[in-house]
């Protein structure tokens, strides 16, 4: 009866001690490197979400080898990685990377991609099924 305690206090602590790195990268593996990226993304805001994709894809393509990768992203947060994006964005500029002069700076460059993700979101609610005409129950009298 008296380890019954200890048993739960050292349970207690453990499940913290797991649960602590919920908003942290798990770079052991790419599984599980993108299954971290999906589910801390889906918790920030959209403007951060749009923020947090650019650089973390930014990073990915930037660092060939897989480990290197998968070390540079291990244990980092939303806001590291962005951080992270910022300054390989800036790297970038100034080593006058194809693509980014239509940019006039990291801002500009987000909402751009905003927008874009806006457009596309509209795009796919506005096709019609013609499948939803044929079944159409208002009829002409």
């Amino acid at each position: 009866m008296k380890k019954l305690p200890v048993l739960l206090l050292i349970l207690c602590c453990t499940s913290l001690i797991g649960c602590s790195k919920g908003q942290q990268i798990n770079g052991h593996n790419t599984r599980t490197v993108f299954r971290s990226v999906k589910a801390l993304k889906n918790r920030l805001s959209p403007d951060a979400r749009i923020e947090f994709e650019v650089s973390f894809w930014m990073l990915r393509d930037s660092i060939k080898s897989e480990q290197d990768f998968l070390n540079a992203v291990d244990g980092k947060k939303p806001e590291e990685i962005i951080a992270l994006g910022k300054e390989l964005y800036q790297q970038r500029k100034n080593n006058g990377f194809a693509g980014y002069e239509k940019y006039t700076g990291w801002d500009d460059m987000i909402a751009k991609f905003g927008k874009e993700r806006i457009d596309q979101d509209n795009r796919k609610g506005k096709k019609e099924d013609p499948k939803d005409k044929a079944n159409d129950v208002l009829y002409k009298l």
